[in-house]
C-alpha cells in the first residue's frame, strides 16, 4: 500500500481546476510580486483569523524576524522560548543579536511550561515566544498575564497552528503579533516558501509592511534597515484556493487524529487540552522502543519522522548559551521517544487502518 507522510498530490488533484485557473490568471497578469492576489489573500487571512491585519511574507522564519524587528528586539535583549521546536524560533532571536532563553516543556502538550517562565524573566527580557507545537496552542491567557505583569511582548510562533483555536479564539489572534508559515507541508501550505504576520496593532502592521520591502516608505525612500520579505503572487493564488477548503480539511484532520488516538495501543498518544482545538500539523506518538517501531513501519511501507531528535539547547550552534544535558529533562526525554505518523486531510480510511494495524502488531 502506497502511503505518503503528507499527501500533497491528492490535495492538488482535488483542487486542480481551481488552482490551475488562479495560477493562469497570475501568469497572464504578469504581476508576480505584491500583486492583487497578495492583498486579497491578506484580507481573507485576517478575516479567517479574526484580526485587523494580516501581512503576507516570504516564509515563517521571515515572519518571526519581521515581528521581532518591528518590536526592535536586538543586542542586549533576552527572548524566552522553548527548546523543543524547529530551530527557526531561536534562530530568529539569535540572528537579531538577542539571546534565546529556554524554558522546559509541558510533558502532555509538548508546549512551553508556563509555570516555569517567570523564573527566567530578567530586566533584559523583552518578549516571550510560545510555539504552538504540532498544531496546538499554548496556555495563552497565562502567558499574556505574565507579559502584562512584566511589560513584555508576546509573539505566537504559529508556524504549525494556523486555524487552531484556544478558548474559541483563533491562532494568531491572541498575542501582540502572531506568525505563521505556509511551507508546503504545513496544514495550510503553498507551493514554495511563504508566511504571514498577524496583529491588531495598526502601527505595528504598517511598520512590518515597510520592513518587508527593504524599509522603504516610498520608491527609493528608506526609513528602516529592512529585508526582502515579500510574498509572491503565485503563492498567494495557491493559498487563496486552499483557504476556501481549509475549514473542512481541519475537520478531516481532527477526525483522523481521533481515530488514531482511539485505536492505537502500547504507545503514548497526543494530548489536547480541553480549551484547545488542534489542526494536527503532526500526529506524534511516544514509543518506548522507537527505533524498533520505526523499523517495523519502514518495512511495512509506512513513512515516519522524528520531531525533534535534538532539543535546541543541545545543538552545537547554541553551545555559547551555556546550557548542558539535563537542564531541560522533559524536552530531552520527549526527544528520545517521540515520532510522527502520516497525517493529512487526505489520508484514506484504509491507509489509516493499515497504519494502526502495523503499529498495534496485528
Amino acid at each position: 500500500m502506497k502511503i505518503n507522510f503528507i499527501d500533497l498530490q491528492a490535495q492538488y488533484k482535488k483542487y486542480k481546476d481551481e488552482i490551475d485557473s488562479d495560477l493562469e490568471s497570475v501568469l497572464n497578469s504578469s504581476t508576480y510580486i505584491m500583486g492583487p492576489q497578495v492583498r486579497e489573500l491578506e484580507n481573507e487571512l485576517a478575516d479567517f483569523a479574526g484580526v485587523e491585519h494580516a501581512i503576507g511574507c516570504s516564509s515563517g522564519t521571515d515572519a518571526l524576524l519581521l515581528a521581532m524587528m518591528a518590536l526592535e528586539i536586538g543586542p542586549g535583549d533576552e527572548v524566552i522560548t522553548t527548546p523543543f521546536t524547529f530551530i527557526a524560533t531561536a534562530e530568529a532571536i539569535a540572528f537579531l543579536g538577542a539571546k534565546p532563553v529556554f524554558v522546559d516543556i509541558d510533558e502532555r502538550t509538548y508546549n512551553i511550561d508556563v509555570s516555569k517562565i517567570e523564573d527566567v524573566i530578567t530586566d533584559k527580557t523583552k518578549a516571550i515566544v510560545p510555539v504552538s507545537l504540532f498544531g496546538q496552542m499554548s496556555d495563552m491567557d497565562a502567558i499574556d498575564s505574565l507579559a502584562k505583569k512584566h511589560n513584555l511582548y508576546v509573539i505566537e510562533d504559529a508556524a504549525q497552528s494556523f486555524g487552531a483555536e484556544y478558548k474559541g479564539k483563533k491562532s494568531c489572534s491572541v498575542s501582540d503579533i502572531g506568525c505563521t508559515s505556509f511551507f508546503p507541508a504545513k496544514p495550510l501550505g503553498c507551493y514554495g516558501d511563504g508566511g504571514a504576520v498577524f496583529t491588531n496593532n495598526t502601527e505595528l502592521a504598517e511598520k512590518i509592511r515597510i520592513l518587508l520591502n527593504h524599509g522603504q516608505t516610498d520608491r527609493y525612500v528608506h526609513e528602516y534597515i529592512g529585508m526582502n520579505g515579500r510574498l509572491d503572487s503565485i503563492q498567494a493564488a495557491v493559498l487563496r484556493v486552499k483557504l476556501k477548503h481549509y475549514s473542512h480539511e481541519i475537520e478531516e484532520r481532527n477526525s483522523i487524529a481521533s481515530k488514531y488516538s482511539e485505536n492505537l495501543k502500547n504507545v503514548v498518544t497526543p494530548h489536547v487540552d480541553e480549551q484547545n482545538m488542534s489542526v494536527w500539523a503532526q500526529y506524534c506518538i511516544r514509543a518506548k522502543e522507537r527505533e524498533k517501531v520505526i523499523q517495523r513501519c519502514t518495512q511495512a511501507g509506512i513513512p515516519t519522522a522524528i520531531y525533534y531528535p535534538i532539543p535546541l539547547h543541545l545543538q552545537k550552534v547554541f553551545s555559547n548559551l551555556g546550557y548542558k544535558e539535563g537542564d531541560f529533562p522533559i524536552a530531552e526525554a520527549v526527544s528520545r521517544d517521540i515520532m510522527a505518523l502520516p497525517m493529512s486531510a487526505f489520508l484514506a480510511e484504509e491507509q489509516q487502518d493499515y497504519i494502526i494495524g502495523v503499529l498495534n502488531g496485528e
